[in-house]
């Protein structure tokens, strides 16, 4: 009996890169599905959360297709991994749009590298932060295995999470200041980079995810 790997279609993200990576390191009893429909992705045994863009259109987007409360039904009970914009809305805030109310599934912001705050650690850097890029491991978990100590990544994002709870953080970047690149606990895995475009690394972490029962 095959097992459901659900992509989350509310709209936003490349859908297709991330389906065909996991398709690429899935087990051969799973199924990789990109749904918007809720009872799919009430169903499937994993939840895939990807997504790009601005935290207003996904929020809107997510809340106009009614796909709010089962994504966050689903990251409470089964292996979920939250990529990019995907990760940003687990958040409670972001400050982005001026100011917008996120999923609230941990308390913290979305903030921006543009901040005035910033304006001297970022100064000679370009910003949105595009390219390869180092994460540090900030804890032991599975979808680390077999990933090297500051392996890179690739990113793309002008704003970055800020988790009241250090608990929270599972890898940080560079990039003028230190932010948080990737967060655990429980069932769910979110980060800023985007897996399905960083070569090998990512597809381990993926193919981790695929093998990954939901606990550390």
């Amino acid at each position: 009996m095959s097992s459901v790997i659900a992509v989350v279609d509310y709209g936003m993200g490349n859908l297709r890169s991330v389906s065909k990576a996991l398709e690429h390191v899935a087990a051969d009893n799973q199924q990789v599905i990109v749904t918007s429909d809720a009872d799919e992705i009430a169903r499937a045994e994993r939840i895939v959360f990807p997504g790009q863009g601005a935290a207003r259109d996904c929020m809107k987007h997510l809340n106009d297709r009614a796909l709010t409360g089962v994504v966050l039904q689903a990251a409470h009970e089964k292996p979920f991994l939250g990529i990019c914009m995907g990760m940003q809305v687990l958040m409670a805030h972001s400050e982005e749009n001026g100011g917008i109310k996120c999923m609230d599934m941990y308390a913290g912001d979305v903030c921006a590298f543009a901040d005035e705050s910033l304006q001297t650690q970022m100064q000679s850097l370009k910003i949105p932060h595009m390219g390869w890029n180092r994460v540090a491991h900030k804890q032991a978990h599975p979808l680390w295995q077999n990933i090297a100590e500051d392996s890179r990544f690739y990113f793309v994002h002008s704003y970055y999470v800020a988790p009241d709870d250090d608990s929270l953080v599972a890898g940080t970047t560079e990039y003028g200041i230190e932010f948080v690149s990737a967060i655990a606990r429980e069932n769910v895995f979110a980060a800023q980079f985007h897996p399905e475009k960083s070569a090998h690394d990512g597809l381990q972490l993926l193919k981790n995810f695929c093998l990954w029962q939901g606990h550390v």
